[in-house]
């Protein structure tokens, strides 16, 4: 998530608050151990009932408002909506086995993203997996005290999450200022190992770059906006593919032939870059090679060819099933991004393929979106609303799964559709409820007046 907010907000403005970033991170540090070991004994003093009715006027909130929402930000804005009204009911229900059914699912996320962890790390072995699986063994430990009843015989289940919230969300506050205030460049934009860093291409952070900082929907065709296609692995299969759930969303598809499909993904500007990057070679996919060839090594590399344009990979292939457009972006940063990317060919099926480099490019051309919404504006409300940007959340999860195993183009869409809401930022759905309910009611009173003056008549 630190990465992201570097990416979104620039180093600039970081830099100017980072004093302050760093004290509210140790706010957070001292308020999470303090949150934690309080829940340790039993008789916890932390206002759990109150907490509660917190999350449950929030997830009400959430669900009255949620179809005010735009496409996949609908769908994500009822699950936040569920999600948080039932765990505000299990913890009402906590003298009736309700911490223990929290303790149960706590523990059953921390067990599943630290084993998913350890086995994409050991299965992929990309540069850092020794760290990876070390966090996952972490993860998988916390699960183990999530599981077992000792010491409070789970009536400590809220204050324990409570607690790591604020511990993590201040460790990363803590990193995130110490970071930024000696960095000349932005560490966000750097790609894979064997790629350079992105030129210093940096343009003037108080200049606005658009009349308005929000929208209530993605752009139209006529508008100029930079262009993520994607081809799914079903949509881009040769035969009729075979379903099965998830896999072929987000891995590979197999059709009734056995040819095993994983899609494509490619990024076009207006300006003329086009980045696709394709293997040179046929690489074997057969089901028996298919486990070979997922280690992120330099044995699985091999020469790669990058298309010249969407019109020619689209006539001689098939059109993108899907296509993810954003408004801002800076031309500058993906232009240099790209002359210095394309000198390398390399292609790795699992390191660096053309998920990798698609989203690579769209970190490139994201960078500073903030600055250009509001310029020299852009003040402590803007950090604010990054980090309460349920799309910040989504992204950096997206992001995280993809560095711990590989860029596929099913997780490349997800992540640029994230990445399209945070850089072009939509209403808040409370705040565009509002506005609709005003203008309802106005529109409403205008029609009886009309109505009145008739009747008068």
């Amino acid at each position: 998530m630190v990465r992201l907010v570097l990416l979104l907000l620039g180093i600039d403005y970081l830099r100017t608050r980072a004093r302050a970033i760093f004290w509210i991170g140790v706010v957070w540090l001292v308020a999470g151990l303090v949150v934690f070991v309080d829940g340790l004994d039993g008789a916890s003093y932390f206002p759990i009932t109150v907490f509660a009715w917190l999350f449950l006027a929030e997830g009400l909130a959430t669900l009255a408002v949620a179809w005010t929402g735009v496409g996949g930000q609908r769908v994500l804005r009822y699950i936040k909506g569920f999600a948080v009204v039932g765990a505000a009911i299990l913890i009402f229900a906590g003298h009736h086995h309700g911490n223990f059914i929290l303790s149960m699912i706590f523990g059953t996320l921390f067990l599943v993203d630290g084993l998913l962890q350890c086995v994409s790390a050991w299965l992929v072995r990309y540069r850092r997996w020794k760290v990876t699986i070390s966090w996952g063994i972490v993860e998988i430990l916390i699960a183990v005290f999530f599981y077992q009843p000792y010491p409070t015989h789970y009536v400590g289940t809220l204050p324990y999450c409570l607690g790591l919230f604020l511990l993590f969300g201040g460790l990363n506050l803590i990193s995130l200022a110490t970071r930024v205030r000696h960095l000349a460049s932005n560490p966000a934009l750097r790609s894979s190992r064997r790629s350079a860093l992105l030129p210093d291409v940096d343009g003037p952070g108080d200049e606005r770059k658009f009349d308005r900082t929000e929208w209530d929907g993605p752009p139209a065709d006529s508008e100029q906006a930079l262009t993520v296609h994607v081809w799914t692995p079903t949509g881009s299969s040769k035969a009729p593919a075979q379903h099965h759930p998830v896999v072929d969303r987000y891995i590979a598809a197999v059709d009734v032939n056995g040819t095993i499909s994983t899609g494509h993904a490619a990024l076009e500007s207006p300006e003329g870059v086009y980045i696709s990057l394709y293997p040179g070679v046929e690489i074997d996919r057969s089901p028996d090679e298919f486990g070979r060839i997922l280690r992120a090594t330099s044995d699985n590399d091999v020469p790669g060819v990058f298309q010249p344009d969407y019109a020619t990979e689209s006539k001689a292939w098939c059109p993108s099933t899907v296509r993810v457009r954003i408004r801002n972006y800076d031309p500058a940063k993906l232009q240099a991004f790209w002359e210095s990317f394309r000198r390398d060919t390399t292609y790795n099926l699992t390191h660096r393929n053309c998920s990798s480099t698609v989203s690579n490019a769209l970190e490139a051309a994201i960078e500073g979106a903030v600055g250009r919404l509001r310029g020299s504006r852009a003040g402590w409300g803007s950090l604010l609303r990054v980090l309460v940007t349920p799309e910040l959340w989504v992204a950096a999860q997206i992001r995280k799964r993809a560095v711990t195993m590989a860029w596929t183009p099913g997780l490349t869409l997800d992540y640029a559709r994230a990445l399209s809401m945070l850089a072009d930022p939509r209403p808040f759905a409370w705040w565009k409820a509002a506005r609709i309910a005003v203008g309802r009611l106005f529109r409403q009173r205008r029609t009886w007046r009309k109505q009145d003056a008739d009747v008068a008549r």
